[in-house]
């Protein structure tokens, strides 16, 4: 049986780049302000893969923290700011900024996040599930502090 290729992705510069050998679970669109600011757009977008089929390739050196709280790093490139991929070893999932995916990922939008915190000058263009906060019966916050105390 014949693999499929991998995903491949890199930040704006190409000094940090990675590879995904699995599905994308979702792709998931935040609206809440956090990610507004974190990737400087109207939202976030972000392929969710199983930590396992994840991997950096090269750069790795380069990759930068910033602590937003106490459940939240953000990571980024030291030399171009490009946001990256969302790696902790508490998680078994990894939150990948969709715009630094070169492939299609083979999956098309399957949910909106925190829509009630969408500006009013931003619109929706699909007909992806709109959710007001988390999904139903979902909350992160919840699940992070489960995956930390493990």
């Amino acid at each position: 049986m014949k693999s499929s290729p991998p995903l491949r992705g890199r930040c704006l510069c190409g000094a940090v780049r990675f590879e995904i050998h699995g599905a994308v679970a979702e792709l998931s669109t935040c609206h809440c302000s956090e990610c507004r600011k974190a990737y400087g757009a109207a939202s976030g977008t972000v392929a969710i893969v199983a930590r396992d089929d994840f991997t950096y390739t090269d750069g790795e050196a380069r990759i930068r923290r910033y602590r937003q709280s106490d459940r939240v790093n953000r990571y980024f490139c030291s030399d171009c700011g490009s946001p990256l991929p969302m790696v902790e070893e508490w998680d078994p999932l990894v939150g990948v900024p969709a715009g630094l995916l070169e492939d299609d990922p083979g999956i098309r939008m399957t949910n909106h996040i925190f829509v009630a915190s969408k500006p009013a000058w931003s619109e929706i263009g699909d007909s992806a599930p709109q959710h007001a906060e988390w999904r139903p019966g979902e909350d992160m916050n919840e699940r992070a502090s489960e995956l930390k105390e493990r």
